[in-house]
């Protein structure tokens, strides 16, 4: 282990952020840097337990005690490859993961966990730093082909793994530029856009290949591509936005968070919006629905856009400020978590449904009308509880429901589950014979780890599918027919 009193000599701690009065005015990553010798102190508060349960949390299954281990003793080159061994993109999962890990840790039975995140961050931006993170092209090539469906993180691991094992590798990405939701979703405060060019240059290095403005069943062949590849997968995320459906909803100003949060990316990447087509919370009085990591995404970006005034409605009760007994270690707690945004200021209001919406005489949003509710499953309204507010732009960030179901997948004719996600079996192939799905077109709205995991088990199951010996011969003839 680290070191054996570790746990009893250090307290928890993290990288301070920086004041909110800077960091609401730029576009930056909101944390300090983190001094090395912290970064090994936290590593030594590592228990290295018998059972480590942080690895029942962890999606990738990172060996979380040994790079532990290897930071404390500064044995950073050990810890990069040990860490990579599990998780092609810490830089991601080390910003945006919300660190189930970290729920799971023993030493969170009755002192604050160890701070994995954070130490998984340090690893890997060292790494980067000494120059260790380099191409790794195959060393044989399989002659097999493979189209990958989407750029976000379930479709890099994936192009990755399957690079890396030798198959020729194609990423096609709708969006003008690589990423997917890391792109073009989670603002640049929260992970800078650099970090994931940089692991893309890597990739290019490695041989994979980058289509961007490619919207597979719109402007590129389903057909084609069956007939070019030997195995597809679809990795096209859960797009499908959940939406309210109350009276007044089609004023102008109501939008989904994901027509307004790219936007905003664009704007950092140095693109011109539209003025016609352009949403902004510049001056206005903003209420953002929904009180998950997306409502908050939309709350620092209305901070950074100078709103007049910020009100984030949550139709759940406040979460206890500790975790709650219904979810007891290892589980997921349930708890109140107040995320670098809540800090810069707006105000957040539980246990309130949205009952209607009314505008002015040009079809614009000015007032919210809802209602304070009870608890779950039935939300029932409490009478006199009813208020107006003003509301000049309204947010929706209420989750997702899925896939987009029009276009590609309706035209490879893929069967869905009951949640309406794409099925697939424990191999990830769909009920179409060469064509696969992982991340959240599978499993449904989920974390950027799983979309991590998922992408890096369908890549196995891809590897396995296209070097077993029946298809191989099947390739084989295929190949000759797209010669």
């Amino acid at each position: 282990m680290a070191k054996p009193t570790g746990f009893m000599e250090f307290s928890r701690e993290l990288p301070q952020r920086r004041p909110v009065t800077e960091r609401v005015n730029d576009w930056f990553e909101i944390y300090r840097a983190f001094p090395e010798e912290k970064q090994q102190e936290q590593a030594a508060r590592c228990m290295d337990c018998g059972v480590p349960f942080c690895h029942s949390g962890c999606p990738v299954n990172n060996i979380i005690p040994e790079w532990n281990d290897m930071v404390y003793r500064g044995r950073w080159k050990e810890a990069i490859r040990r860490l990579h061994a599990t998780n092609n993109f810490p830089e991601f999962t080390g910003r945006i993961c919300p660190a189930p890990c970290e729920a799971a840790c023993v030493l969170g039975i009755n002192a604050p966990p160890v701070v994995i995140k954070q130490i998984e961050k340090s690893i890997i931006e060292h790494a980067f730093e000494e120059g260790w993170v380099q191409p790794e092209p195959p060393a044989v090539l399989t002659g097999k082909r493979v189209a990958v469906v989407g750029s976000g993180p379930a479709g890099l691991a994936a192009a990755q793994q399957l690079r890396r094992a030798g198959h020729e590798v194609r990423v096609y990405e709708k969006a003008d530029r690589i990423g997917g939701l890391l792109r073009y979703g989670i603002p640049n405060f929260k992970l800078e856009k650099t970090v994931l060019d940089r692991r893309l240059e890597q990739m290019q290095a490695e041989g994979v290949e980058f289509v961007t403005s490619a919207h597979v069943g719109r402007n590129v062949d389903v057909e084609e591509l069956r007939r070019t590849h030997d195995a597809i997968l679809l990795a096209g995320g859960a797009e499908q936005p959940r939406d309210l459906t109350v009276p007044g909803r089609v004023l102008k100003g109501i939008h989904y968070a994901m027509e307004f949060l790219p936007q905003q990316n664009h704007r950092c990447e140095g693109d011109a919006v539209a003025e016609h087509a352009a949403i902004s919370a510049a001056g206005k009085h903003v209420i953002i629905i929904g009180g998950g990591d997306t409502g908050a995404d939309c709350l620092g970006t209305c901070h950074r856009q100078k709103a007049a005034s910020v009100e984030q409605f949550e139709i759940m009760p406040t979460p206890p400020a500790e975790r709650s007994p219904m979810t007891p270690w290892p589980l997921w707690p349930m708890q109140l978590r107040t995320e670098g945004a809540h800090e810069e200021g707006g105000r957040r209001n539980w246990s309130v449904a949205t009952t209607r919406f009314t505008g002015d005489d040009q079809g614009n949003v000015k007032e919210l009308h809802a209602v304070r509710v009870g608890p779950p499953p039935k939300f029932a309204p409490e009478p006199g509880s009813e208020f107006v507010m003003r509301a000049d732009l309204v947010l929706l960030a209420m989750g997702f429901l899925g896939p987009v179901r029009s276009g590609l997948l309706e035209q490879l004719g893929v069967a869905l589950d009951a949640r309406g996600n794409v099925a697939a079996g424990a191999d990830f192939m769909t009920s179409v014979p060469g064509v696969f799905a992982a991340g959240d077109l599978r499993r449904g709205q989920s974390l950027v780890v799983w979309a991590i995991s998922e992408g890096r088990k369908a890549a196995a199951a891809i590897n396995h599918y296209l070097m077993s010996p029946p298809h191989t011969e099947q390739s084989e003839l295929a190949a000759a027919g797209a010669r």
